[in-house]
């Protein structure tokens, strides 16, 4: 007979996480936003009852801090009763956030279904159901906030280790169709935090890897043979954290490869929004639009409520009426009251005059003069890097890295800007 599991794997769940960012945030939303992370919480467990998963993976980072409130532990604890009362295991791992050593020192003991490997050295043990062996489940945590760099955090991780390092315990280890490992890694996609090369985990036996650390979803080598994934965290934080946000429903069956079911479980999304309104006449339509488009994209994020930063774009006669900073915060103080389930926390003008360059270049005036300074600045990358980075040398500043490479972007909107202010100088 052909066997099958399912479980959960869910990772950087961030309890007691501060939500950061928010430039204009209503008293409302911040209070909102205060229960955002514990619903997602509560949402990762009734999945695994109402799904009836075999266990659930927690790969590392469950508090926020290695110091937690009492708030965030009991909840956390009675999230693992929960789980224990629908006879549901679940196995964890410590991250950087929530090291082994601040474990250590915790009030609360784990309940018997929960199941933390060590940090100090890999930890291995095996699922059964109904007294079969049916999964070896391996991995290591996090031990302190950082991971020694010349050290590989997945280490003596291998199915073939695992067998002997339970031989003795479980004879029948053996027997078990699958072995999963869990780790709190970087992979190739943060070399800072316990990098490992992807393909050291795929020559360990392993027929999936649960990992965490890295917030967003993420799939290797290909979401049609997934043998390393990255769940994600349930609930984003911050702008940086945007689109929808939760875990990942794993069923694995013997000569199949791995089936991946994402779970959204952020009730609160952060979403980022260009709007053209180069067709809008009046301002109702541009608010009209960006309506639409909220809608639009809370659509895809599956989710109840959404905090949105929204830019305007495009060429429109109505450029110079958007770029008065008191219309702009009008218009997202009215999109704001529209909709209670939508914030706006920043709207800003990216628009753009209709404006003829070519007709500009051929009047020969100042203009046609600064438009052909600006193209040879353009031609010049390295002189605009290094030109940029003295500017924020000589204000104390540090450069921040994305600058590089947005350095034409930025170059045009400068270009955009000093027409804009060249042509308002002529009205008056």
């Amino acid at each position: 007979m052909t066997e099958s599991l399912t479980f959960l794997h869910t990772a950087d769940l961030h309890l007691g996480a501060p939500f950061r960012g928010l430039a204009k945030v209503s008293p409302a939303w911040a209070a909102r936003l205060v229960q955002a992370i514990a619903e997602a919480f509560d949402r990762v467990i009734d999945t695994a009852v109402s799904r009836k998963v075999d266990f659930v993976v927690i790969s590392g980072d469950v508090f926020d801090a290695s110091r937690a409130s009492y708030g965030d532990y009991l909840r956390f604890f009675e999230g693992m009763r929960t789980l224990g009362k629908a006879g549901i295991p679940v196995y964890l791992i410590t991250g950087n956030h929530d090291p082994y050593t601040s474990w250590q020192q915790s009030a609360f003991s784990l309940p018997e279904n929960a199941h933390m490997l060590p940090a100090d050295k890999p930890g291995f043990e095996l699922f059964r159901r109904n007294g079969k062996p049916l999964c070896i489940i391996g991995g290591r945590g996090y031990y302190n906030q950082s991971w020694p760099i010349d050290e590989c955090i997945a280490d003596g991780i291998t199915r073939t280790a695992a067998l002997s390092a339970l031989q003795q315990r479980e004879p029948d280890v053996a027997q078990a169709p699958f072995a999963i490992g869990i780790l709190h890694t970087g992979l190739n996609l943060d070399p800072i935090k316990a990098p490992v090369n992807p393909s050291v985990l795929l020559s360990a036996g392993m027929d999936y890897w649960a990992c965490g650390h890295i917030h967003m979803r993420y799939i290797h080598p290909s979401d049609d043979g997934p043998r390393i994934a990255f769940s994600g965290c349930i609930q984003g934080r911050d702008i940086k954290e945007t689109g929808p946000r939760g875990a990942q429903l794993v069923t694995l069956s013997e000569g199949v490869v791995p089936q991946l079911e994402f779970i959204p479980t952020a009730s609160v999304v952060w979403q980022r929004l260009r709007v053209d309104v180069s067709d809008c006449t009046t301002l109702p339509e541009i608010s009209d639009l960006i309506i639409r488009e909220l809608f639009r994209a809370n659509s895809r994020a599956h989710c109840e409520e959404m905090i949105s930063r929204i830019a305007l774009t495009g060429t429109t006669a109505l450029h110079e009426v958007l770029s008065r900073p008191d219309v702009i915060e009008d218009l997202r103080k009215h999109v704001n009251d529209s909709y209670a389930s939508f914030f706006c926390d920043t709207m800003v003008d990216e628009t753009q005059e209709p404006r003829d360059k070519q007709a500009l270049r051929e009047e020969g005036l100042f203009p046609a003069v600064f438009l052909r300074v600006a193209e040879t600045q353009r031609s010049l990358p390295e002189e605009q890097i290094a030109f940029l980075q003295q500017e924020f040398l000589d204000r104390g500043l540090q450069m921040p890295s994305s600058c590089a490479g947005k350095v034409g972007k930025l170059s045009e909107q400068a270009e955009d800007l000093v027409l804009d202010m060249l042509s308002q100088g002529e009205e008056r």
